[in-house]
């Protein structure tokens, strides 16, 4: 019958299945598993049929890159970047909770192992750019996808409500001075890591100027606020709350100068920057808002 009429792959399966005497679940995952088909289509409608239209969509993506036929240029002969679209709008759009990462490794698992070389890693860079299309799409800009993504976000499901997140926040008056002093602590603290400096948490005790003392009580107090509203999943309250580290951020730079002669002093003063840095960027990495 599909040989004949392809267009009814899954439809008569369904049919069939119900003929068959099989549960109406069953039958209606039948169909929906190939879901969805084309950009805009249906996506699965219950648990079973979710269930299997990632396996299937993942099976074969990890065959396929396990074999080393990865999409090249414009040639895509298996529909592969259709796959990954799929595996992305299930996982978004039906709020998923399984990372990429698990699923990935379990699309693997029934293959056999040592065959695959760095496989695992290089679909799930390929999804990722899929995703970048995706969000592109649904009207965000490439500052604020990459300001998500840059963090390797294992939740597929929550990166909407990241972005939207940073939506918010970049909305604030205080939003441009944040990004721009996240993007200089991204620069010192690169350039100091480059040069072998280590630094962990500041302590109080190292603290030589009212500045420094001022932005390190700003980030605890602000983060005692903070925390549990990310482990709420609430983002955009959570990027809000630091809005306020405005004031203290800019007097700290105005006034403290981090790369010191003391040793002690400057490894305290990068570690607090790290904190700082640390603490914002849980939802996104801020910096990468900066003009």
């Amino acid at each position: 019958m599909v040989g004949e009429f392809p267009e009814l792959q899954g439809i008569i399966g369904r049919y069939y299945a119900l003929s068959d005497g099989e549960p109406a679940l069953v039958a209606a995952a039948i169909e929906q598993h190939y879901r969805p088909r084309f950009a805009g289509d249906a996506l699965p409608e219950n648990k079973v049929a979710l269930a299997v239209a990632l396996a299937d969509k993942l099976e074969t993506l990890a065959g396929m890159f396990g074999i080393g036929q990865q999409p090249t240029g414009d040639k895509d002969p298996f529909a592969l970047r259709r796959h990954a679209l799929g595996v992305i709008r299930i996982m978004v759009e039906r709020e998923v909770t399984a990372t990429l990462r698990d699923l990935v490794n379990e699309a693997f698992s029934v293959f056999p192992p040592g065959k695959v070389g760095n496989a695992h890693t290089d679909l799930e860079m390929f999804v990722f750019e899929r995703l970048r299309s995706y969000l592109r799409d649904a009207g965000y800009s490439a500052n604020e996808i990459e300001s998500v993504l840059c963090l390797h976000p294992t939740r597929l499901d929550q990166v909407p409500r990241q972005l939207a997140a940073v939506r918010t926040f970049a909305s604030l008056p205080e939003a441009a001075s944040l990004a721009a002093a996240n993007k200089r602590v991204a620069n010192i603290l690169k350039q100091a890591e480059s040069k072998g400096e280590s630094f962990t948490n500041a302590t109080v005790h190292e603290m030589k100027e009212p500045a420094e003392r001022e932005l390190f009580n700003a980030i605890q107090e602000v983060s005692r606020k903070a925390t549990p509203l990310f482990k709420a999943g609430d983002y955009t309250g959570y990027l809000k709350a630091f809005a306020v580290l405005k004031s203290p951020v800019d007097a700290f730079f105005e006034s403290v100068m981090v790369m010191v002669e003391d040793q002690a002093v400057r490894k305290n003063r990068l570690a607090l920057l790290k904190d700082l840095r640390d603490e914002m960027n849980r939802v996104a990495d801020i910096s990468m808002l900066a003009s």
